[in-house]
């Protein structure tokens, strides 16, 4: 067992290493009381880090399309939060996409807890009809964010999840309790964007599927890919079924 006798080994041995090579007396005076001043519970307990949805590990992404697409809607929305500023001082000059995005933020912010994630989930779901980015816009792919969509009223699986991870923040969940994750549906094996919201410690899908709510760990034949918030993009731990290259995303 790792306990109050390993610990205070480990920083036995670091002592030993600093005087092995050859650090002056002053500075191994210092190291012997910064050691001693270490809770041997810190060594033998370490914080438990963040776990992500489904609970797998994630490692970040520095390249690739997913990031490059990732990076651009952020900036939209960046762009699109000087605007639902703007509307909130002067509403009679505010588009009717804002206008629209605002209520359904309000809506969510008359909750609390689950009920707001719902809310949110459900009048996202019904404000956007399902519409293939081919036949919305002559390409594969494109990411929208949240008033561009609800000004046409159509997207695709990840224009559901972008405008969900909007309103999510904007109506007071914590940035660390939100994300938009693509899994892999392996029934189908076509790619699908969803949102996340972690409550009491558990992470809740949105899905442009379902009006109800879904544990993450009750969704089956899926396998995570990716996982995107404020910090970027991390890949999760591939798997055998998850080894192909991402496809376009799809409803």
């Amino acid at each position: 067992m790792f306990g109050r006798v390993a610990a205070r080994s480990i920083a036995g041995l670091l002592f030993v290493s600093l005087a092995v090579f050859g650090f002056p007396p002053a500075a191994l005076a210092q190291a012997r009381t910064d050691l001693a001043a270490i809770d041997p519970a810190e060594l033998a307990n370490p914080a438990p880090t963040a776990v992500e949805p489904f609970g797998r590990d994630a490692v970040p992404v520095a390249f690739g399309e997913i990031l490059t697409k990732w990076s651009g809607v952020t900036a939209d929305i960046r762009a699109e939060s000087d605007i639902l500023a703007r509307c909130r001082d002067d509403a009679e000059s505010c588009p009717a996409a804002a206008r629209k995005f605002l209520a359904v933020i309000a809506e969510g912010r008359a909750h609390d807890g689950r009920a707001r994630i719902g809310v949110i989930n459900r009048a996202i779901n019904l404000a956007i009809q399902p519409m293939s980015d081919l036949a919305q816009w002559g390409v594969p792919d494109r990411w929208t964010a949240p008033l561009a969509t609800l000004a046409t009223g159509r997207g695709d699986c990840e224009d559901y999840a972008i405008a969900k991870y909007v309103a999510l923040r904007e109506a007071g969940l914590a940035e660390q309790d939100v994300r938009l994750v693509i899994v892999r549906d392996l029934a189908s094996g076509d790619d699908h964007a969803v949102a996340a919201a972690r409550l009491d410690g558990s992470w809740i899908v949105l899905d442009n599927r379902r009006l109800a709510l879904v544990p993450d760990v009750e969704m089956r034949r899926v396998v995570p890919l990716f996982v995107l918030d404020r910090d970027g993009v991390r890949q999760f731990t591939p798997t055998l079924a998850a080894r192909a290259a991402p496809a376009a995303l799809g409803f």
